[in-house]
């Protein structure tokens, strides 16, 4: 467990710096096609006031987007007391739990740290988990708060987004600015490379996330000693899984079921490894305790 979090937290670190140095580039080939040195410095401080800016800011962006709404111990004491008593259980700070309005089964976790840490269950998850299987979903999203996992996928949404941006904006200016009648040669590699560095940046942050997930659930597992009942959660998410009505791509990959829309070019680039893998492992660590 507890490499795993230094883990993490190795991992922040090589992210952040993989990502600057792919913002670095596309700033220095914007600055070979357009020769303005000042372009690279103007990429990169943007970059990292938007990441910052991100850092501070996503927790509550991705609640906001999902609709959720904060509770406290008498507004729904069912949950409220199982994310409460898994927060003593594993001495982790209690975080601010938020129920979604919506009948697509689903939850999630955010923030920065364990000390500003977010949960969020949707209303159809409620309804249909019983409470083993409740108490398993939130301590796999805790198990994402205590990994911080949380952190790693803030940072990674933020610079994904951020690389995205930058290499949209010059993209235009290459096809509609006045100033671009560089080498044709340097043109064409800085386009291409406009082109990949945001699908190159959507892989890393699937690679991220798909790993967390099971991190995640063998936390989850671990601390209620109950992994079936995790594994019995997941086949109800895959049976009665539905789309969220409020769907966002850019934060598809903070919850414990993917809530976009099912189709093959999504499941190709799905922020979620397969449920099945997800069960046979959590079945397999039943069978080892």
């Amino acid at each position: 467990m507890y490499s795993a979090i230094r883990r993490n937290k190795i991992n922040s670190v090589l992210i952040i710096l993989s990502f600057l140095i792919i913002v670095g580039g596309l700033g220095w080939l914007a600055s070979a096609i357009y020769q303005s040195p000042g372009i690279v410095i103007a990429v990169v401080v943007i970059s990292i006031g938007y990441a910052i800016f991100q850092y501070f800011a996503a927790g509550r962006q991705a609640v906001s987007l999902s609709g959720g709404v904060k509770i406290g111990p008498t507004d729904n004491p069912r949950l409220y007391r199982i994310v409460e008593n898994l927060s003593i259980t594993t001495g982790t700070p209690m975080p601010e739990v938020y129920i979604v309005n919506d009948p697509a089964p689903n939850a999630f976790a955010t923030g920065r740290d364990p000390e500003h840490a977010i949960v969020a269950a949707t209303t159809g998850l409620l309804d249909i988990m019983t409470d083993a299987e409740l108490e398993g979903v939130m301590a796999h999203e805790l198990g994402h708060v205590r990994n911080y996992d949380i952190r790693v996928s803030m940072i990674v949404y933020g610079l994904t987004v951020a690389v995205g941006m930058i290499a949209d904006l010059m993209l235009r200016m290459a096809f509609f600015g006045r100033n671009n009648n560089g080498n044709p040669v340097v043109l064409i590699f800085g386009l291409v490379a406009m082109l990949v560095a945001p699908l190159v940046a959507g892989l890393v942050q699937l690679a991220v996330s798909r790993q967390r997930e099971y991190l995640a659930d063998a936390t989850g597992a671990l601390t209620t000693r109950h992994p079936d009942a995790l594994a019995s959660a997941l086949h109800k998410l895959s049976e009665y899984g539905r789309p969220l009505q409020r769907q966002h791509s850019s934060t598809a990959h903070l919850w414990i079921a993917n809530p976009l829309k099912a189709g093959t070019f999504k499941r190709l680039f799905s922020t979620h490894p397969p449920t099945d893998e997800r069960i046979r492992r959590l079945l397999d660590m039943g069978g080892k305790m």
